[in-house]
Order: C-alpha cells, then structure tokens, then sequence
C-alpha cells in the first residue's frame, strides 16, 4: 500500500530511509524550534546500517516541535517534526517523490540493548508517505513487492498458535527451557527475535521468584542486570552509533552462525617482488591488500560454497553467482565493511582505486547505504595493525571471513636450502552448518597457491 505525507502540511513523517528499513537513530538535529526551513533543507542526520544520511524537509514551514532527541531510535512511520499551522500550506508544493520507498511499520526488530526508542510512534491515520533521502519529497513511492510477499507469505507460513522464529532463536528460546509459542513477537511479522526471548526470560523469573529453578535458570540469571562499579570511571560513552550497530551485527552473527577456525600461512616473497614492481610502474603505493583480492576472487570461483549467504527465515542457502566482496575498513566511528560489487570482474588497479574510494567514504561517513549492503564473502586485514592470526567473526548472513596478519621475514625451506623469505599469515572463519572444515581448508590451500604464484595469480 503506497503511504503519503500529510495534506495540510502540519508534521513530517519518517520514510524508509532505505529498501526495507524499519528503523533509523538520530545523530544529529540540523534545525530547531521556531526556525523558518526551506523546502528541501536538511532536518536531521539519521543513520541506518551504519551509512549517514541527510533528511530533507519536504516543503517550507515554521519548526514546531521536533520528535526525538539525539541517539534515539526513531520508527519508519512515526513524526518526526511538527510544523507551525499554516506554514506549510502557505509554502510551495513538494516536488516529485525521489527514488526508494517502503510501507511505514511499527513493528520493527528491537533495537540493541541499552538503546533509546524516541516517544513518536507512527501515525497510523496516514497511510501515504513520499518521503525520501535526497531530492524532493512528495508525491507517492511503493514498497517493494517482493518485500511486501515476503512479508505477508512469513505471516501466513505459520500454524495458529505457533511463534514465527528462526532457527537460531528458536534454539536459544529451547536452551533456556521457554516455550518460545509463549514469547510475544517484535519483530517484523509478529516474528520472535533473541531480545524478545530474554525479555520474556526476564518477566518470567520475576513472576516466578522463589520457585524451583527449571532448566532455564542459568539463562534466566544471565539475563538478569549485572552490577557494575562505578568507582573510578574516567569517561562515560553513550553506547550508540556506528558502536552500537556493530553490537547487534556480532551479537546476532555469534547467536546465529556456528563459528570455526582455520589458519595457514603463504609464502609471499615472490608476491612482494612483484607488488614493488607495479608499485613502481603505476608510480603509487601498492599494498598486498589488492593482490589477496583477486587470489580470494578466484578462490571463490573454485570454492562456491563459501561465497553465499544464510536465510535462516526460508531455510535456504543461497550460493552467488558474483562475488561482492566486503573489506573491513577501520574508522573513527567503528569498524564498516564497505562492498565491492562484482570484484571479480575488475584488474589490480581498479581494485585498488576501488578499495581507496570506499575507505575514504567510511572515514568521512559519505559513502551511500548500498554500498554497505549485499556482500557474500569478507576481508578483514587486521595485519595492518600488527597482528598475525585471529579468529574473526562471520559478517552474517555471509558464511565465511578472511583475516590477513601482519607480513613477517621467516627462514623458509625450498629445495632442501634455507631462505630468507616474507610469509602472510592467513585466517579464515566460516559457518560450519554451511561450510565443513575441510572445504575451508581446502580453500585457504588454493587461496596460498595463487599468492605464492604471483604470475599465475596476474595471468
């Protein structure tokens, strides 16, 4: 059903910020009460899967009220200014609807815990909303149909009486000893998520206190607060942000996804040989970093196992036939992994260029939401800090992630005769309910040939 903003101008109403977005935090107010805003000038900064954008007024008017404070969660659908009587009918018309749209919903996934849900709850007598990121606002968008089945096939796929839930959350709801038919849902459908889960764990140790502890005790405890000195606290920092949705990322990717381990190391002399050559002919720094890209492309295409993604909601694996490759970007405001779409298809130096420009538009948060979503296999270089092996955690829904350390000098053996060579520690995490250990360790064995091979690796 397409939404619309309201006819007499009087609030302003949050769109999808993005295809599917239920939810965004506010970071930063860009007017204030009383003020005269033109049509088109920037309410709010809002962030959503850690991208920053800017929300446009739709048309001239007179601030109000403003719905929120900073760090709030505000919900798709809910007010998020209020305009002076009249100033808005007294303004130009908003022009034609940008691109993106979605349904306003207030049943969005829970936020993280320790986060703030602003007050303004959807205003369920508008059912039209033109609001978008950029450009002008007006008009009507639509939200995708596919989205839209989903949803509804999701709210019909489920017996009378039983909790729509993942896997994972089910598994969790069944560890703690909690009827998870019981648990009332939160998330999109009426479906259960892990929060809802421990909050029902919560309620229900509170009802029953001084009763025999069931099966679910210990988790029934571990949801219960935790106390914490605040003796000697230097610095208070408001869990939000960038931070917070790195938590709920890992939180979600730990509760899901069964995680192990393998490491191997590659022989990179050759490799650095030729690094120093392209360097000097292109006349720029060349990191390793381009190199491993191409190596784990072609890997993929030998090892497709790893190149997919989990929907644990239809119980599918979903192998991809690109590889969009994401790569872990370290910034002021946390860790991103921008994505590269359809890496395999580019030379060295456009992956260079390409790794350059998505690293400069996390560190000064311009670069756009699509370019944070959509990935099917992720690098994590955590030797360019001075590590060497790690055991990094899967960018979930993804089923696997490589961790590069720290190049080192090692005498190495060849032919029976010792040298001096350069070894890149490599490690690799996977999803074991998708992929076995031996075909991660059969990947990182291709992955070693070709980066100890440089000349097959440019071929």
């Amino acid at each position: 059903m397409a939404i619309k903003q309201p006819s007499d101008k009087s609030h302003f109403i949050l769109p999808d910020l993005g295809e599917g977005l239920e939810e965004a935090e506010l970071i930063k107010w860009r007017v204030k009460p009383g003020e005269k805003v033109a049509e088109h000038q920037t309410l709010a900064e809002m962030e959503t899967d850690k991208a920053l954008v800017e929300v446009p007024s739709p048309w001239a008017g007179v601030i109000r009220e403003l719905h929120g404070a900073e760090g709030d969660t505000i919900k798709v659908g809910a007010v998020l200014v209020s305009y002076e009587a009249g100033s808005g009918a007294r303004a130009t018309a908003a022009g034609a609807a940008g691109t993106g749209a979605s349904k306003a919903s207030a049943a969005g996934d829970r936020p993280a815990t320790g986060s703030r849900v602003a007050v303004a709850e959807p205003d369920e007598s508008v059912r039209e909303d033109a609001g978008t990121v950029v450009g002008s606002v007006g008009g009507t968008m639509r939200i995708s149909t596919a989205l839209t089945r989903r949803r509804e096939d999701s709210a019909a796929s489920a017996p009378a009486g039983r909790a729509l839930a993942t896997p994972a959350v089910r598994r969790i709801a069944r560890d703690a000893g909690v009827d998870i038919n019981r648990v009332p849902g939160s998330g999109r459908g009426g479906r259960v998520t892990a929060g809802d889960v421990q909050s029902f764990i919560g309620r229900d140790t509170t009802d029953r206190a001084g009763a025999t502890p069931s099966r679910g005790g210990a988790a029934a405890a571990d949801a219960a607060p935790v106390l914490i000195s605040t003796d000697d606290v230097s610095e208070r920092i408001p869990f939000r942000g960038v931070r917070r949705k790195i938590a709920a990322s890992l939180t979600r990717a730990v509760q899901t996804a069964v995680h192990f381990t393998c490491t191997e190391e590659a022989d990179v002399t050759q490799l650095d040989v030729k690094r120093r050559e392209y360097a000097r002919v292109l006349g720029t720094k060349l990191s390793f970093l381009p190199f491993v890209v191409l190596a784990v492309c072609r890997s993929l295409r030998s090892h497709p196992s790893l190149n997919a993604n989990v929907d644990d909601a239809s119980g599918e694996i979903l192998r991809k036939s690109v590889v969009n490759l994401g790569v872990a970007v370290d910034t002021d405001h946390g860790l991103m992994v921008p994505v590269i779409h359809d890496c395999a298809r580019l030379s060295l130096v456009a992956v260079a260029e390409v790794v350059g420009t998505l690293a400069a538009g996390c560190r000064d948060r311009s670069i756009a939401r699509e370019k944070l979503i959509g990935g099917t296999f992720t690098i994590s270089n955590v030797g360019s800090y001075g590590g060497l092996f790690a055991t990094p955690i899967i960018n979930y829904p993804e089923v696997g992630i490589l961790a590069l350390g720290r190049v080192y000098e090692k005498v190495l053996v060849r032919g029976g005769a010792f040298y001096a060579g350069r070894v890149m520690p490599l490690s690799i995490s996977c999803d074991h309910r998708v992929v076995d250990g031996a075909e991660a360790a059969r990947f990182l064995g291709t992955l070693r040939t070709l980066l100890e091979s440089p000349d097959q690796l440019l071929g």
